[in-house]
């Protein structure tokens, strides 16, 4: 099979021009001057280029800002509602835990997924999770190394009516019992090294 070969670039020569133009009319007039902050850079740079769009063609008779209202600007569409958003995208397999990690975070998933191969999309704050196309899950982006950012709904329901369980809230439920009952109940968790050892 023979390579085919490429066809030259339509409008290279035109773009070359262009930042020709560009170089003449904005960096050589701002070559010498020092700039003591981005913004007053840009400032500079919009000033001119300004200049440079009112500026007649010498063939057409017209300026570039004319030619663009006339030609460009009736078929250019709307900018986006959001300005673009930088996104990773990674493949990973939901663990036993019902968790991903993703950059050292765990983050929860549906625990009716396990084992099901998913992605994730991370953007600066976000971190969504996807299977097949549909969001399964959206987390703010967290930065704690080997944390775990959990919802509840994402539990099976054992483990999160374990996990409701607090001490204050089984001494209130042995309230209901008697104050001696929350008492002991408070005791017996008072005297351990984790609560949990009590319950």
């Amino acid at each position: 099979m023979r390579a085919q070969r490429l066809r030259p670039p339509k409008y290279k020569a035109k773009v070359e021009a262009g930042v020709l133009i560009a170089k003449r009319w904005i960096l050589a007039v701002l070559r010498h001057h020092v700039f003591h902050s981005l913004a007053e850079l840009n400032a500079a740079i919009r000033g001119l280029l300004e200049r440079l769009n009112d500026r007649k063609l010498r063939k057409l008779k017209i300026s570039r800002r004319e030619l663009f209202m006339a030609q460009d600007r009736p078929s250019a569409k709307a900018l986006p509602e959001r300005p673009y958003e930088f996104a990773e995208w990674k493949k990973v397999r939901l663990g036993f835990n019902y968790h991903v990690e993703v950059d050292r975070h765990n983050y929860s998933v549906p625990y009716r997924l396990l084992r099901e191969e998913l992605h994730v999309r991370l953007t600066a704050g976000v971190v969504e999770i996807f299977r097949k196309g549909d969001r399964v899950a959206a987390h703010a982006r967290a930065s704690i190394a080997h944390g775990y950012t959990t919802l509840p709904e994402h539990m099976p329901l054992e483990h999160r009516q374990f996990a409701e369980r607090t001490p204050e809230r089984m001494i209130e439920w042995a309230a209901k019992t008697g104050p001696a009952t929350a008492m002991t109940i408070e005791k017996i968790m008072s005297g351990r090294d984790h609560p949990e050892q009590g319950y």
